[in-house]
């Protein structure tokens, strides 16, 4: 696009802010208080920007809220924005028909440039035309430790996954639980998931999940993996809550020694007044590998009857990515932010951490940019099975290259 065409177009979002005020109902599943305060801070943005955000959140995991934001959409009753994770979660949707075209906000705003790692982008682009807004990175791959836990058990702090499982014993002859994990099935999936790239390493991880190599699935070094899925298991016994943020909430009360999950994790510590690298210990790539998956959210923008509305979607795709509102909100959701060039001097350790790992391009794609939603279903019901019962680490990895075949 040439540079004038683009001023034009830059100008036609900014001056559109003069415009009345619009309310835009904007669905989400964020509702833990690490989560809340961080969406307040989006709808804090976009109501001093002259419009005003009415928040649709529903409770629940995504696995819950998705389903109500489809049949929305596919119902005729559309909101004016949905939150999902990147990947192909949306695809139907957009091959439908259903999602607005923002390819003219992404140019006006120079997504392609400003957008790192630019797979968030491409995840967004459907036949070389933009349907959403990336608003940052959540990585899945962190151990998180109760600090207090160690100390007062007079034991160091575990800096990798196998000194943590070494000290399972002490922590349970002390009364905690070693590992605190939520009975939702993404959880166990997602634990499942950080172990494969700690335990089996970033080749062997790219062989089975890019490459789809069976042999390598099958063999020894996944082995290893489930062996530690099976570890897993018995530290979590006794971690008999539901949510994930009530699972976070054992480790910051001192009751559980850690947790796997993922950085948003942070956001609970932070609303709890914990401070990082003090109260506790966040380790990416559970200290073994240092490697983060590209996941995380964007927002997409279900087509509506209102040339008014529609306005204000776009205003509203534009800000999400301003500088000011990825730090605002990265910071207080425990994300990454999706442009390399925003102050984040007031990160914390974590987030150094990440920014760390980040900025040495030890990345690997989400799980919904690699294998179909069908084939994540059915791999989060095997691990739902695996971890509730005593299904050997050898039988479950048979199912789960099983499943893999037929993606």
């Amino acid at each position: 696009m040439k540079l004038a065409t683009k001023l034009l177009s830059v100008t036609a979002i900014v001056s559109a802010t003069s415009a009345a005020a619009v309310d835009l109902e904007v669905t989400h599943w964020w509702t833990s208080g690490g989560e809340a305060a961080a969406v307040g801070k989006l709808a804090e943005a976009f109501d001093a920007s002259g419009d005003h955000w009415v928040d649709g959140a529903i409770a629940g995991s995504g696995g819950t809220a998705r389903p109500i934001m489809i049949s929305r959409i596919t119902g005729g009753d559309p909101m004016g924005a949905t939150q999902f994770n990147h990947g192909q979660q949306a695809l139907e949707l957009v091959e439908a028909g259903f999602m607005l075209d923002i390819t003219d906000v992404a140019e006006a705003n120079n997504w392609e440039e400003v957008i790192f790692p630019p797979a968030l982008l491409d995840a967004c682009t459907i036949d070389g035309r933009v349907y959403c807004a990336p608003v940052n990175i959540h990585s899945p791959e962190w151990l998180w430790l109760s600090n207090k836990v160690y100390e007062d058990l007079g034991l160091p702090v575990p800096t990798n996954w196998d000194e943590f499982v070494a000290s399972a014993d002490a922590v349970r002859a002390g009364g905690k639980i070693p590992l605190a994990l939520g009975n939702q099935p993404w959880q166990s999936s997602l634990a499942f998931g950080a172990l494969q790239i700690a335990v089996a390493g970033i080749d062997a991880w790219r062989a089975v999940n890019v490459d789809k190599d069976m042999d390598v699935a099958s063999g020894p070094v996944f082995a290893a993996v489930f062996e530690a899925a099976a570890n897993a298991r018995a530290l979590a016994v006794g971690s008999n809550v539901q949510d994930w943020n009530q699972a976070t909430n054992l480790v910051i009360t001192d009751q559980a020694a850690g947790q796997i999950m993922g950085d948003w994790a942070q956001g609970e510590f932070q609303v709890a007044q914990e401070v990082a690298g003090t109260d506790y210990t966040c380790l990416p790539g559970l200290g073994l590998n240092a490697y983060l998956s590209t996941g995380g959210d964007a927002f997409y923008f279900p087509k509506l009857d209102d040339p008014e509305q529609e306005a204000a979607q776009k205003r509203l795709a534009a800000l999400l990515v301003t500088p000011d509102v990825q730090v605002s909100f990265n910071l207080a959701k425990g994300s990454l932010p999706i442009r390399g060039d925003v102050d984040l001097s007031a990160a914390n350790d974590c987030m150094r951490k990440g920014l760390e790992v980040l900025a040495a391009g030890n990345l690997v794609p989400g799980g919904d940019m690699v294998w179909t939603p069908d084939t994540q279903t059915q791999v989060a019901d095997l691990m739902v099975e695996f971890w509730k019962s005593d299904m050997s680490a050898a039988d479950a990895q048979a199912a789960w290259v099983a499943i893999l075949q037929n993606d």
